[in-house]
């Protein structure tokens, strides 16, 4: 019998004596940036896995002085699952100062509100795979690499999150915005690539799409400017012969 959450690894569970919820990625930690978050929820009497609840999630970065949470979806039922929940959170920082992050995990079953929090860890990625910045706009935005996950040579569907700070707990989705891409390899001359195109907004997946041409391995920089739907630039600047790179920018190595 294979198992709902085959190709999986527990990152951690949280419990509050009546449930256990039980979260689940490809690689059993959380990192700075975008993540897929595969979720189960156990009844603790029944020892059984719930088919039917509804989620709302909380994560919180506890600060010395303050306290943010971040960008977050919606959290549905995985497809083709029955016990399987999912949804993504996107960190835009790391544990740092002895601060660190908690997740709260609201549901309800059958009409019953129930709630379990804990502390969780999230490790640095070993590139830039998320930036916050405040933008010419004076709002501050989140971008961060959801696609490739694994880069290959040639075209790559390029898939960036790109979210608005509407205060310390909103984070709604950027809508109709445009970003463009000029990618460069800084150890190589700085050379670039044929064929990329700039980001456009998927009412779809609520993402932004482009096409990313990687010629070679190695270490790339993707320069991005991000321009409003009045194609004012709010973050970024061209690659020039005086200027080897943006403001914006986002790293891939593979």
């Amino acid at each position: 019998m294979t198992s709902e959450v085959d190709g999986l690894i527990k990152i951690q569970e949280i419990t509050n004596g009546t449930h256990t919820i039980e979260l689940f990625n490809k690689d059993g930690d959380f990192y700075t940036g975008y993540n897929t978050v595969s979720m189960r929820l156990k009844d603790l009497a029944t020892d059984t896995y719930i088919e039917d609840a509804s989620f709302s999630w909380i994560p919180m970065m506890q600060m010395p002085t303050m306290q943010h949470s971040c960008p977050r979806s919606a959290i549905s039922k995985a497809s083709g699952k029955n016990t399987v929940f999912e949804g993504y959170i996107i960190y835009q920082m790391t544990n740092t100062d002895g601060s660190g992050w908690s997740i709260t995990v609201n549901y309800t079953i059958g009409g019953v509100d129930y709630s379990v929090s804990d502390s969780i860890t999230v490790r640095q990625n070993d590139n830039q795979n998320v930036t916050s910045f405040m933008g010419s706009d004076d709002s501050r935005y989140i971008i961060s690499i959801v696609k490739p996950n694994n880069p290959i040579i040639g075209i790559n569907n390029l898939i960036l999150g790109v979210h608005k700070m509407e205060n310390m707990m909103t984070f709604p989705v950027v809508e109709d915005y445009t970003i463009t891409l000029d990618p460069r390899m800084p150890g190589m001359g700085n050379h670039s690539s044929p064929n990329n195109t700039d980001l456009s907004f998927y009412a779809s997946d609520a993402m932004y799409h482009g096409d990313l041409s990687l010629t070679m391995t190695g270490y790339w920089v993707l320069n991005l400017k991000l321009m409003n739907a009045n194609d004012d630039v709010l973050k970024g600047e061209d690659v020039t012969d005086e200027n080897s790179q943006s403001s914006l920018y986002l790293e891939l190595e593979f």
